[in-house]
């Protein structure tokens, strides 16, 4: 391989030729090009003043979600029918643990006077194919 010498290899021209005097009137060309008349100036106040009520706005509308969105939190009674059909199909709840948690009150309350004829018993038991079943219980 041949020595590679920067300083003996003959240089190319770049081809960008700046003209004569170009940077000596260079700024007195640039000024007389630009517009005369001055921008127009926008304070910066005028700006602050709408990002504080822009502010001011998004915070009352943030303020007003909860009055005006309905809510539903709202407490709903149980109805017998639902909760008899979750005590019966919940398979760690039995009789026993139910009164256990029974208070006087709540039995006192389960006490009332049921009067059934002897007839509706008989229909009921002719009817209902678990006889041994409710004979044990």
């Amino acid at each position: 391989m041949k020595t590679f010498k920067l300083e003996n290899e003959p240089k190319i021209e770049t081809g960008f030729k700046t003209p004569d005097h170009y940077f000596e009137n260079f700024s007195i060309k640039m000024m007389e090009q630009l517009p005369k008349n001055e921008p127009k100036v926008i304070s910066i106040f005028q700006k602050r003043k709408t990002l504080i009520i822009a502010a001011a706005a998004v915070l009352v509308l943030a303020l007003m979600i909860p009055i005006l969105s309905p809510s539903s939190t709202d407490k709903k009674e149980l109805d017998a029918t639902a909760l008899e059909n979750y005590i019966t199909y919940q398979s760690n709840v039995n009789q026993y643990d139910l009164i256990n948690v029974l208070e006087t009150e709540d039995i006192n309350n389960i006490k009332t006077g049921i009067v059934l004829e002897d007839e509706t018993i008989e229909d009921h038991l002719s009817v209902n194919s678990n006889l041994e079943n409710l004979i044990l219980e």
